[in-house]
């Protein structure tokens, strides 16, 4: 009772005990209003030790921050308003490293509507947007004090691949992500069965295209969510509707992907239907597995990397605990996922299996109103 309590109404601190005890903050991302609970951004306390994680409260009050980011230098977080009009927004917050606790900023307005990704270079100069609503991405100055500036540079991504006639009328630009180098961003567009290809100048914060253009993806496949591999080479892409994984190789003087090999993210003999949809998308620090989150079958793929090849090899799909899985985190010490449950109000934690990256409930599932964004932060 006391911990649905703190959910529903985000106290600010429980105890000074668990707090004590945690290494790394924990900021989830939920949706708002209605008949959700959430009012913004609920922080966590992780023992990285352990897995033990503690409720500290509410972080920050935002509208529906189903997505966020956190600067390089860990000062400040960024977080979507994913909603439509002049709503439409992303926000910027100072984090206090001590507390956890987020100081807000300013906004701005998104570039597009359904702002749903965001991502800050590696110089912590750029904030850029993914708008799923309207197709758009867009680029936006970060000032010395972390705050936001109007966008730089905006881009309508297209035409629509149209193969799938439900769900891809339009463009929907659902990520964007920046390459090791940091001079190319990647944006996965799931209604044109593209990953559109960027030049990123962070002296102008603008973005221009570049050739190639994009790299295409099978028809009907509904690119979402995008990472590369630690070593830069390769990077991996989740496709929504096709429920599969696509890995690419990488070539950092050009900007361009090649496309190596695409697997399902369901078990063997298990088909694709409607009802089922993957979300999120990321490699394991140590390079060595991919992880992918299935929506409707509710379970998280494993795959292990050839880090020799880029290919992917099945390990499981490990029963996600929470229902429909829409993000997930792993920690920085790579001992932890966090899943978000968006439509089971609550988030679990799994621990990482070393040497076979196997995911192990450890039994931990927490309250949380409609969360759908996890991030985590070393604590000074």
């Amino acid at each position: 009772m006391k911990q649905r309590l703190l959910s529903t109404l985000a106290a600010v601190v429980i105890s000074s005990t668990a707090f004590a005890a945690s290494d790394t903050f924990v900021y989830i991302g939920s949706y708002t209003g209605g008949k959700n609970t959430s009012k913004g951004i609920t922080l966590f306390g992780l023992d990285s030790k352990t897995g033990t994680l503690e409720l500290i409260g509410l972080a920050a009050e935002a509208k529906s921050p189903s997505f966020m980011a956190i600067s390089p230098n860990k000062q400040f977080l960024y977080a979507v308003a994913e909603l439509g009009g002049k709503d439409a927004t992303v926000s910027s917050f100072a984090v206090d490293k001590q507390s956890g606790k987020l100081t807000f900023l300013n906004k701005q307005a998104s570039g597009g509507s359904g702002p749903c990704h965001l991502s800050v270079d590696h110089t912590g100069k750029v904030l850029l947007v993914a708008n799923y609503g309207s197709g758009h991405i867009a680029s936006l100055p970060i000032k010395d004090d972390g705050s936001l500036e109007e966008a730089a540079s905006t881009f309508l991504q297209g035409p629509a691949s149209k193969a799938d006639p439900e769900r891809q009328k339009g463009p929907h630009a659902h990520s964007i992500n920046v390459d090791k180098g940091n001079r190319f961003a990647f944006a996965c567009d799931l209604g044109c069965d593209k990953i559109f290809s960027y030049k990123l100048d962070t002296a102008t914060a603008k973005l221009t295209p570049n050739d190639p253009a994009f790299v295409s993806v099978s028809p009907a496949s509904g690119p979402r969510h995008f990472a590369f591999h630690p070593s830069g080479k390769f990077a991996f892409a989740n496709n929504e509707i096709a429920l599969t994984e696509t890995s690419f190789s990488y070539d950092a003087d050009k900007g361009a992907l090649t496309q190596i090999e695409t697997v399902s993210t369901l078990p063997p003999g298990v088909k694709a239907i409607s009802a089922y949809s993957t979300a999120e998308t990321q490699v394991h620090p140590s390079g060595k597995f991919v992880y992918v989150s299935n929506r409707g079958h509710n379970t998280i793929a494993c795959f292990r990397v050839d880090e020799a090849t880029g290919k992917l090899t099945y390990i499981e799909n490990a029963p996600s605990v929470v229902r429909t899985l829409r993000n997930f985190g792993i920690d920085p010490s790579g001992q932890w996922l966090i899943a978000a449950g968006q439509d089971s109000n609550n988030i679990a934690v799994f621990s990482i299996e070393e040497k076979t990256g196997k995911l192990k409930p450890t039994g931990q599932v927490l309250e949380v109103g409609a969360p759908v964004c996890v991030k985590f932060l070393k604590r000074e």
